[in-house]
């Protein structure tokens, strides 16, 4: 049996099994990546859920928080989603981390007048 692999650059090119066998660790790691990151992508909206109801911000401002305590603190956002879906059910953040999300929700909170808090103010 014959298997072909069909790309814009090259219609049909005949595989052998080596090329398959190829194809195929390439496709189950990309596989693997994709599921990874899906993973990751729902923790973090439902951080920024999380941070929507008790910080009382829009997602865009629960966002850039969760952003801001990754950047600042040098923890990965997945992790950071992590520890705030915990401290929403209950548990302590670890250290440092409740500071800097109160900072960053600060920084990112709009004002009722639609700046950003810390904004000069506009003439």
């Amino acid at each position: 049996m014959a298997f072909f692999v069909i790309s814009k650059l090259r219609p049909l090119r005949l595989l052998s099994a080596t090329d398959l066998a190829v194809e195929h660790d390439r496709l189950r790691e990309e596989n693997q990546q994709l599921h990874r990151a899906m993973t990751s992508h729902a923790v973090v909206d439902q951080a920024i859920g999380a941070l929507v109801a008790l910080g009382r911000v829009t997602p865009e401002e629960a966002w850039l928080a969760l952003r801001d305590v990754s950047q600042h603190l040098n923890i990965k956002l997945r992790t950071v989603a992590e520890h705030v879906l915990a401290f929403a059910q209950g548990e302590e953040l670890p250290e440092g981390q409740l500071d800097e999300l109160k900072r960053a929700l600060d920084r990112h909170r709009e004002c009722p007048g639609g700046l950003p808090a810390g904004s000069p103010p506009t003439d």
